[in-house]
């Protein structure tokens, strides 16, 4: 079996925003970019992020954006850097940051925190979650490519291994991992691909 060569994000402590990056269109990687989220309009869109610096970041996009736009950019929950967009190239755009950020501290990996989550996305719809025998129609919150928060009348035992159906797509296996009164928060067993993940909400958008 052929070995891919791993491309993954790339943080840098430079001030200057990241350049674009000259690929061959047919050299093949494993991509491991990490997950942010850019908002702009009223909207909240989920991206790729490929490099970050002190003074930008460049993302693949799977939303249209236009040179010298202002955005802000998720790169940890929670957490939204302002930015314009300098420069957009295909699916890919470079976003330069309004202030400066601590690079460090985007590569902090909690270890006497709370782990930063995935960039979720507000949806409303119904849900299934199946927990033994017993099938539960839930209303979604919001979403990731890591989970669901959703909220029903009936209780669920946290800690016991659910099946989530989201309308559309696929029953995903999955662990309810916290309750707050009638909501509840669910990790996947396996993350969801981003790609389908954006088409889906987009799909839900227009519904």
């Amino acid at each position: 079996m052929e070995e891919l060569p791993i491309e993954t994000t790339v943080f840098s402590m430079s001030p200057a925003p990241p350049a674009d990056v000259n690929r061959r269109a047919d050299e093949r990687h494993l991509t491991l970019f990490r997950v942010g989220a850019i908002r702009f309009d009223g909207r909240r869109e989920l991206c790729l992020v490929k490099n970050i610096s002190a003074g930008g970041v460049l993302v693949r996009a799977y939303c249209t954006l236009r040179s010298g736009q202002p955005v802000a950019v998720e790169l940890k929950e929670g957490q939204p850097v302002s930015g314009t967009v300098s420069w957009v190239k295909n699916s890919d755009a470079g976003i330069t940051f309004d202030q400066r950020v601590d690079v460090l501290d985007l590569l902090k990996s909690s270890g006497d925190g709370p782990r930063p989550r995935m960039p979720r996305v507000e949806v409303h719809c119904v849900a299934f979650v199946r927990e033994g025998a017993t099938v539960h129609r839930a209303a979604i919150h919001n979403v990731s490519q890591g989970g669901v928060s959703v909220e029903t009348v009936n209780p669920l035992t946290v800690g016991s291994d659910v099946t989530v159906t989201l309308p559309g797509l696929p029953p995903q296996g999955a662990v309810v991992r916290w309750q707050d009164g009638a909501r509840y928060g669910i990790n996947f067993n396996a993350l969801l691909p981003l790609a389908g993940l954006v088409e889906w909400l987009h799909a839900r958008n227009g519904a």
